[in-house]
């Protein structure tokens, strides 16, 4: 008699890590774009209803808080590239001077992940024989020499990110007739940072009531301090 076996399509690897990381931050970039646009237009909105003037002030923004964000994100993301292959190249060396000691060091970290001597000894020998330079990184660094993090990568996606996230209040403020901006606005945004904040949350395995309700209020404070210094500098005439 012969048992069919379920098909197994879990993905595996240090890919789908990866994936989550780069998923969880464009979410989050469009979080920021979403917050930080809203904040100024309805600030903006509080002093004036001008549509000029609120279209200028969301662009303006809308530049200013993607570019600043893919600036930070190639600087730290240059960074850390800069580190990994600094620590590739001096495991690279160290492998060519003191092979012996490398191999001892990789059956020790082996050992410490629950293998037995022996068997430590015969994985380490077989991944060194194999591509050392791969073993000591992946097993000691925690790197993967053909994934590097990629700065012009991780700029543009913040970039995209960022403007897919603050084009949704500047389009709610500027588009909708004088007496429904601030309110279609208000529902756009915190729509759309109840959605952020579930899809944070279900890519972190964290709870997503907590996570909802810490966006949406966030934002809504966010609002109603800015509208209100708007509404306060235009009541001043300024």
């Amino acid at each position: 008699m012969t048992v069919e076996t379920p098909e197994h399509d879990e993905a595996h690897g240090g890919g789908l890590g990866s994936r989550l990381n780069w998923l969880r931050a464009a979410v989050l970039g469009a979080n920021d774009g979403v917050v930080s646009t809203a904040g100024l237009v309805v600030g903006v909105a509080g002093a004036t209803d001008a549509r000029s003037t609120l279209l200028t002030a969301g662009l303006a923004g809308l530049l200013a808080g993607s570019m600043s964000m893919a600036a930070g994100e190639y600087v730290s993301v240059s960074t850390q590239r800069d580190s990994e292959k600094a620590a590739l190249a001096q495991e690279k060396r160290e492998l060519a001077s003191e092979p012996q000691a490398e191999l001892m060091e990789l059956t020790e970290l082996l050992e410490g992940k629950g293998l037995s001597p022996e068997l430590a000894g015969e994985v380490a020998q077989q991944l060194t024989e194999k591509d050392a330079l791969r073993a000591h990184a992946e097993v000691e660094l925690g790197i993967d020499p053909d994934q590097l993090t990629n700065p012009w990568q991780a700029a543009g996606a913040s970039f995209l990110a960022f403007t897919a996230g603050a084009l949704l209040p500047l389009l709610a403020i500027v588009l909708p007739p004088v007496a429904l901006r601030l309110p279609v606005t208000v529902a756009a945004v915190l729509a759309a940072l109840a959605l952020c904040g579930w899809t944070s949350a279900r890519l972190g395995a964290a709870p997503v009531g907590r996570a909802v309700v810490r966006n949406v209020a966030g934002g809504a404070l966010a609002m109603a301090v800015t509208y209100a210094a708007g509404a306060l500098l235009g009541a001043a005439g300024v």
